[in-house]
């Protein structure tokens, strides 16, 4: 259900809806919002920016148990690229945020369009069934959403498996005087009969549009609700004819399947917003006849391509796929770009911004693993300012669940968690030789705790290792490699120690061990070029895994 459409609502309307600017100067988008019910239930704490009234709702849910959600799926007929992820990343982080941090249970659905004009052209240019081709690429797309560690939906469901349900949806909407048939075996939403009740997502209702000559609607404005066969096309038989459904009526059906005629959240795309999701609400609330079927509408901004004013997109075939992007970033990398600027507004995408990112995510792990060698003895610093850390990471904790609480701020989130690093990194100031008076390692365990916890929450890992797998295989190399790193320090102490030699015998002790130096060195370097970072501190080396990126950079500044 990822479409664009050419005239769709425009820039400064985007923004509008988006509440990231003023919209086009039209009296009728002050509607907006007017009417809207702020629902009974469960008050999770949140303050969300709703599309439904462009400003900041309390979020109330009806139950915490079980707070209802649907998003927008895709349409399978190709791979997902960067737009789709970032949109479902997005998403993914407010709901994780959701869920841990203000204690919702979200029961999520989401809508997989598996039958579509896209759908049977590219069957049909590939010689096999629609079918085929749909589950080719559902398939492809929840590989993709589990390698960027998307969590999924409650429960997918599919078009082509609900066909009886929407054929009775319609029929719903038919008998309320909403609807109508045609000769030719098209069922069409008469919109007229909504009244000044259409637009209360974008309070504006569609201008003519251009129709062929054999249009069957009764009004240019109206919208398919079931499309008679075409020859040769996939077809089920209905009460008007054998067809298939129009693309809004199946995530309206779908939705009140499992929700009935209240929904907490709806979210996608900005550019769902319109006709999408305005035709949703209409089909939904003349259905069920309700006053208010979604209570939030929350819409992620798009993915533009750096440089150019225009979204990342298939029609303008200038989009990377998910599979090609994490052959050179990590899916943790790229939820940490998303989560430096609001979900709602657009975002750049650059080879530069992505290593900004990667470049602050390996700050932060670097941190956490200074931070436990002091823990552990091995890093030695000067005294520690314990009132001050401690009183840092309280404030910490409060200014990032307030960030969270208002409209999910995740970049005001991070920049706080970022400002206790660096307080955290003044502390551990190396000193040369062995410090005296006493440690302070119970304040950073705290520090560290809660630092993993919050990139944890928003499902970003901090620990390297844990990225090899389970077997018994992995187990054995990492032991290996501890034992591989525990003699070369055994050997770099040596050639290090002189004793109480003269300081002419030192010199020549240390210029005797010297190739043992070298080939302590040398180990290190070709370690690093198999993704193996080992650090040299006072008393003792630590070692790390390195992601492919890293080791690539890490090469190219040795050989520089």
């Amino acid at each position: 259900m990822l479409r664009t459409f050419g005239a769709g609502l425009g820039a400064p309307l985007l923004r509008a809806t988006l509440g990231l600017g003023p919209g086009p100067g039209r009296g009728v988008l002050g509607a907006c919002g007017q009417g809207w019910l702020q629902p009974a239930g469960h008050d999770t704490g949140v303050k969300v920016y709703n599309s439904l009234t462009r400003r900041k709702d309390p979020l109330i849910v009806g139950s915490a148990d079980a707070a209802s959600w649907y998003s927008c799926g895709p349409t399978v007929y190709d791979h997902a690229h960067l737009g789709h992820a970032c949109s479902y990343v997005r998403f993914d982080i407010i709901r994780r945020i959701l869920t841990r941090v203000f204690g919702c249970n979200i029961i999520m659905v989401m809508g997989i369009t598996d039958v579509d004009d896209k759908i049977i052209k590219r069957a049909n240019e590939m010689k096999i069934s629609p079918a085929s081709l749909a589950n080719l690429y559902e398939e492809d797309f929840k590989q993709d959403m589990a390698a960027l560690k998307v969590l999924p939906p409650t429960v997918y469901l599919r078009v082509t498996e609900n066909i009886p349900e929407i054929i009775s949806f319609i029929e719903g909407i038919i008998a309320n005087g909403h609807a109508y048939s045609t000769a030719k075996g098209n069922v069409y939403f008469d919109l007229q009969s909504r009244g000044d009740k259409y637009g209360k997502l974008v309070g504006v209702a569609p201008g003519p549009v251009a129709e062929p000559g054999d249009s069957d609607k009764r009004h240019a404005s109206d919208f398919a609700l079931w499309k008679a066969a075409k020859p040769q096309e996939i077809f089920w038989a209905s009460p008007w004819g054998n067809g298939r459904p129009g693309w809004h009526i199946e995530c309206s059906t779908i939705s009140s399947l499992v929700f009935g005629s209240q929904l907490d959240i709806h979210s996608g795309g900005i550019d769902l917003a319109f006709p999408h999701h305005e035709n949703e609400i209409a089909q939904c609330e003349v259905f069920h006849q309700c006053q208010q079927w979604g209570n939030y509408f929350l819409h992620s901004g798009h993915l533009h391509v750096k440089g150019k004013e225009e979204k990342m997109s298939k029609s303008l075939k200038n989009y990377i796929t998910i599979k090609d992007f994490l052959k050179t970033f990590s899916p943790d990398v790229f939820r940490l770009f998303c989560m430096r600027s609001s979900y709602r507004s657009a975002i750049d995408y650059s080879d530069s911004s992505m290593l900004e990112a990667q470049h602050l995510l390996r700050a932060v792990a670097a941190f956490v693993e200074d931070a436990r060698a002091y823990m552990k003895g091995q890093l030695a610093c000067g005294p520690v300012r314990e009132d001050v850390l401690w009183e840092r990471l309280s404030h910490t904790k409060a200014a990032v669940k307030a960030a969270l609480a208002d409209d999910f701020d995740t970049p005001r989130a991070v920049d706080a968690v970022m400002d206790l690093i660096h307080q955290g990194n003044r502390q551990l100031r190396v000193v040369t030789k062995e410090p005296g008076g006493p440690r302070s390692p119970a304040v950073f365990g705290s520090v560290i705790s809660y630092v993993e916890q919050f990139f944890e929450t928003v499902g970003i890992s901090l620990a390297d290792r844990q990225f090899l797998s389970g077997d018994s295989g992995s187990a054995t190399l990492q032991s290996v490699v501890e034992e591989l790193v525990r003699f070369r320090l055994k050997v770099r102490q040596f050639a290090l120690a002189t004793g109480e030699a003269t300081r002419e015998a030192r010199r020549q002790q240390l210029l005797e061990r010297q190739p043992l130096l070298e080939a302590c060195d040398i180990l290190r370097q070709d370690l690093a070029a198999h993704g193996i970072s080992i650090k040299d501190r006072s008393s003792t080396s630590t070692w790390e895994l390195l992601g492919q990126r890293q080791k690539t950079t890490n090469l190219g500044a040795e050989d520089a």
